[in-house]
C-alpha cells in the first residue's frame, strides 16, 4: 500500500484539475482495502477519475482503487463469463476482449475510466449500454467488510444510472465486475450513421466486432479530445428525455432537430442543444466547450473546477431559457 500526504490530484482526474489530497492511499489488493475501511470511514473513493469534476481540496482520506486482474470464470460454446477487477482500464479491457474474439463491448471502446465505475454510470455509447453485458457486480460492504454480489437485475440500471449512484451510494465499493460476452453469433450494433459511414469508407460490408470497434475508435478520436492532451471528462451532460408536448413545442421552431424515441417520450441530443445555444467552440479563459463536440467541456490548462462548473451552469441556464429543458450533468461534482 502506498500512502502519500498533501499531493496534487491533477494526474488522477481527466479534467486535470489541480486540487490537493490531504492523505492519499493507493490500494492494490482487496486485503489492503479491507484494512483501510476498518480504520477510515469518511473517505473519498477515486478510480480512473474520468467522470468527476473536482472543485476543492479533498480533506477526507482519498482511496485510489488500483485493483488489477482479469479472469475467465466459465465458458461454453456460445458464451464466456469474464471477471475484471475494478482498477482495470476500461478501454484496455475492451481491447483485450476483442483480441479473444469476445463480443459485446465493441461499441463501448475508448470510453475513459476504469471497470469499477462502469456500472455506477451504466456507461453507454452508439446504441449499447454496459448493463447489456453485465452479469453481476461484486462490491465490498463498507459497514461489514464483506463482499456482496449484485445480480444484473438487482443493480437497477437506468439511463446513466444505477443503484450504486442512488440507493446504495457510498455504502459499497465495487471491487470487480463479471461480464457475459458472446463467443459466437455476436450481436452486431452498427446502425448509427457515423459508424455506417466509417465502415463504408473502408469498404466493409459485413463488419465483425473488431471492425466496429476500430470504426468507433476513429470516430471518437476525430470528435473527442484526448484527456492526456486536453483536460475533459467526456460527455458532461445527459441527453434529456422530454414528454411529447414539450418535444412538439421545441420541434415547431426547430423542424430539423434530431431526436430518438424512448417509449412515449423523446430523447434530444444535449450536444445539439448546446450547439444551438451558441456555446460550441467558445472559450472562457481556460474553461471552454470543445470545437468538435459541444457535449464536452474542456480545461485548456489552468481552469479550476469552479471555472468549469460556472460554465456548465451558464449552459444550463441558457438552455432552460431557450428550450425550457433542465439539462442534467452527467459528471459527479465534488
Amino acid at each position: 500500500m502506498n500512502i502519500q500526504h498533501n499531493i496534487s490530484l491533477k494526474p488522477y482526474n481527466t479534467f486535470g484539475i489541480d486540487v490537493k489530497a490531504k492523505t492519499f492511499f493507493e490500494v492494490n489488493t482487496l486485503e489492503e482495502l479491507k484494512q483501510i475501511i476498518q480504520k477510515e470511514n469518511n473517505f473519498f473513493l477515486l478510480g480512473g477519475g474520468s467522470n468527476m469534476l473536482l472543485t476543492k481540496d479533498i480533506k477526507n482520506p482519498v482511496l485510489h482503487l488500483n485493483l488489477k486482474g482479469l479472469n475467465i470464470i466459465k465458458e461454453n460454446k456460445y458464451s464466456v463469463y469474464v471477471e475484471a477487477n475494478a482498477g482495470e482500464n476500461w478501454h484496455d479491457f475492451t481491447q483485450w476482449t476483442l483480441k479473444q474474439n469476445f463480443g459485446g463491448l465493441e461499441n463501448l471502446s475508448l470510453i475513459p475510466g476504469n471497470v469499477g465505475t462502469c456500472p455506477i454510470q451504466n456507461i453507454g455509447a452508439y446504441g449499447v449500454e454496459v448493463k447489456d453485458t453485465i452479469y453481476k457486480v461484486n462490491a465490498l460492504d463498507i459497514s461489514t467488510g464483506k463482499i456482496v454480489t449484485f445480480k444484473n437485475n438487482e443493480c437497477e440500471f437506468d439511463y446513466r444510472n444505477s443503484i450504486f449512484k442512488s440507493k446504495v451510494k457510498e455504502k459499497y465499493i465495487i471491487t470487480s465486475v463479471v461480464f457475459k460476452l458472446t463467443k459466437t453469433e455476436h450481436k452486431l450494433n452498427y446502425n448509427y450513421g457515423a459508424i455506417k459511414e466509417e465502415l463504408a469508407k473502408n469498404n466493409i460490408v459485413k463488419p465483425n466486432i473488431q471492425d466496429i470497434s476500430k470504426a468507433i475508435i476513429f470516430i471518437r478520436n476525430a470528435k473527442l479530445p484526448n484527456p492526456k492532451e486536453l483536460g475533459n471528462s467526456g460527455s458532461f451532460f445527459k441527453n434529456p428525455i422530454v414528454p411529447k408536448s414539450l418535444f412538439l413545442k421545441i420541434q415547431k421552431d426547430n423542424p430539423k432537430m434530431p431526436f430518438y424515441l424512448v417509449g412515449e417520450q423523446y430523447k434530444i441530443p444535449a450536444g445539439w442543444l448546446i450547439e444551438q445555444s451558441g456555446f460550441k467552440g467558445k472559450r472562457f479563459d481556460d474553461a471552454g466547450v470543445h470545437k468538435n463536440q459541444a457535449l464536452v467541456l474542456v480545461n485548456y490548462g489552468n481552469a479550476t473546477g469552479k471555472d468549469i462548473l460556472n460554465l456548465a451552469k451558464k449552459i444550463q441556464q441558457t438552455i432552460k431559457e431557450l428550450f425550457y429543458i433542465d439539462l442534467e450533468m452527467e459528471v459527479n461534482v465534488f
